[in-house]
């Protein structure tokens, strides 16, 4: 999963999982190898990251507050999100309950 930039975001369509995170925070950077997985088991789902130190109009767009802050979205209509950092079953659960 790869950050990318607020261009490339609004041209996204489907379901889309976003991670918004910074490289300074730790829980960030230990949910990320977990979202690798997870994009790997869900074809389905476009597993996205929006840096909220470079991206700050796109986390403002969704009232980020907290990270890491997951954001599932169809269409781009957010469905769901989760904040904190959370072990690879219970992001998996939180997928399959909203995807």
């Amino acid at each position: 999963m790869k950050n990318i930039t607020s261009e490339e975001f609004a041209k996204l369509s489907g379901t889309v999982l976003v991670d918004f995170n910074a490289t300074w925070c730790g829980p960030c950077r230990m949910l990320h190898p977990v979202l690798d997985e997870l994009e790997k088991e869900y074809n389905d789902i476009q597993f996205v990251g929006i840096d909220c130190d470079d991206e700050s109009d796109v986390a403002e767009k969704y009232n980020v507050t907290n990270i890491p802050c997951v954001v599932l979205l169809k269409d781009g209509k957010e469905v769901a999100r989760s904040v904190g950092f959370r072990p690879k079953n219970s992001m998996a659960q939180f997928i399959e309950e909203n995807k």
